[in-house]
C-alpha cells in the first residue's frame, strides 16, 4: 500500500512539472514575439522619421517678394522678412524680391511672375501689392505686411481678425487716437488741421477718416487735402500748408517716398507735419507714435516659417505690432521752436 501511495505521489509530481515546464516555454516564446514586435515597429518609425527629415532637409522654397516703392519702412519690413526666413532655412530658402517703383500696375505684372514660376510663399509689401496679390491667385500663400487695415484693402464686409482663404499677414497700424493725442499735445493753440493723403491708397484714406473723427472731438477743424501721385504732391502740400495750422500725414507710401517735396514747402511756411510713422517724420515731421518696421517684417517672415512647414495660413489671424514709440524729429522740433515732453524718443538720422 506504502509503495502504491509512494509511486502515485511520484507521478503526481512528475505531471506538475512538465506542466511548469510547459508554461515557462510559452511565456518565453510569447515574451520574445513580443520583443521582436517591438523592435520592428520601433525600426520602421525611425526609417519614417530619418525619411522625413531627409525630405525636409532636402527641400528648398521660392519666395517671392512684391514690395510697392522703395523707402525706409517697406525697406526695413522686407529686410525683417528675409531674415526671419534665412535664420530658420538658411540656404535653403531663394528670395525673387521685385520692387513695382510706386505703380500699382507693375505690383500685377510681378504678381502674375510669381504664379507663373509657381513660387511657394509671396510676400505682399504694402497694399497695393497685397491687392494685387489677392487678384492674381487664390492659390499660392500669401503674406501682406505695411498694410494698415485689412478690411479696407481687400474690401472685406465681414473681417473678425482673420482674411481666410489664402492670405494673412501683419498691420502696421498705430492707434490712430494715440495720434490725435499726440498732436493736440504738440500743438494745443492750432485750430485747423489739413489731412494730406494719397486718394489712390485706400489705407491713407482708412487713416484719415480715422483721426478725423477723433480731431474734431477735440474742437479740431479738418480738411483733407488729397493727391493723386507724385506729379500735383507740391500743389496740393503748399495749398495745405497755406490753409492749415498743422498738417498730419498717414503711413501714406507716395508722401514716404517724397518727404523732401513736403519738407521744403512746410518748414519754410512754419507748418508742422505730425506724421504716421517713422521714416515720414524723419524726412518732414516734427513727431510720429510710430511702430518698428523691422520688426513687424519679421514677425511676418516667423509667420512666413509656419506656412512653409505646413500650418493652413486661412486660420492665421493678422499680428500686429506689439509695441509703438513717441519719436521726433529734432531739426524741425528746434526750427520750429517745439518743445518735446520727456517721453518722446529723438529719431536717429544720418549725418
Amino acid at each position: 500500500m506504502k509503495k502504491l501511495t509512494a509511486m502515485l505521489l511520484a507521478g503526481v509530481m512528475a505531471a506538475s512539472l512538465l506542466v511548469g515546464c510547459g508554461s515557462t516555454e510559452t511565456t518565453t516564446t510569447e515574451t520574445t514575439e513580443t520583443t521582436e514586435t517591438t523592435e520592428a515597429t520601433e525600426t520602421e518609425e525611425t526609417a519614417e522619421v530619418e525619411e522625413t527629415t531627409e525630405a525636409t532637409e532636402g527641400t528648398t522654397y521660392t519666395v517671392g517678394i512684391c514690395q510697392l516703392v522703395q523707402h525706409p519702412a517697406l525697406d526695413a519690413a522686407t529686410q525683417g522678412f528675409k531674415d526671419a526666413l534665412t535664420e530658420e532655412f538658411g540656404d535653403a530658402v531663394v528670395f525673387d524680391e521685385q520692387n513695382a517703383q510706386g505703380d500699382s500696375n507693375t505690383c500685377s505684372t510681378i504678381i502674375n511672375s510669381f504664379v507663373s514660376n509657381n513660387v511657394n510663399l509671396i510676400l505682399a509689401n504694402a497694399t497695393p501689392a497685397l491687392q494685387a496679390a489677392q487678384a492674381g491667385t487664390d492659390t499660392i500663400p500669401v503674406l501682406g505686411t505695411s498694410v494698415t487695415d485689412y478690411a479696407t484693402g481687400l474690401d472685406l464686409s465681414d473681417f473678425n481678425g482673420t482674411v481666410g482663404g489664402n492670405i494673412s499677414g501683419t498691420s502696421d497700424l498705430a492707434p490712430l487716437d494715440g495720434q490725435a493725442d499726440m498732436l493736440h499735445e504738440l500743438c494745443p493753440d492750432a485750430k485747423n488741421v489739413g489731412l494730406l493723403y494719397c486718394s489712390a491708397e485706400a489705407n491713407s484714406q482708412y487713416q484719415v477718416d480715422t483721426i478725423k473723427g477723433y480731431l474734431e472731438g477735440m474742437g479740431y477743424t479738418c480738411t483733407y487735402y488729397a493727391f493723386s501721385d507724385s506729379n500735383d504732391l507740391a500743389t496740393v502740400v503748399t495749398t495745405a500748408a497755406n490753409e492749415s495750422d498743422v498738417i498730419y500725414v498717414p503711413t501714406d507710401n507716395t508722401v514716404a517716398s517724397n518727404t523732401e517735396i513736403i519738407q521744403n514747402i512746410c518748414l519754410p511756411a512754419g507748418v508742422p507735419v505730425v506724421a504716421g510713422e517713422e521714416g515720414i517724420c524723419a524726412g518732414c515731421g516734427i513727431a510720429t507714435l510710430s511702430i518698428d518696421y523691422y520688426d513687424l517684417g519679421y514677425a511676418t517672415g516667423k509667420m512666413g516659417i509656419k506656412v512653409l512647414q505646413g500650418e493652413d495660413i486661412g486660420t492665421m489671424p493678422i499680428e500686429y505690432a506689439p509695441k509703438f514709440t513717441k519719436e521726433y524729429n529734432v531739426s524741425n522740433c528746434e526750427e520750429l521752436g517745439i518743445t518735446v515732453p520727456s517721453d518722446y524718443v529723438a529719431i536717429e538720422t544720418e549725418e
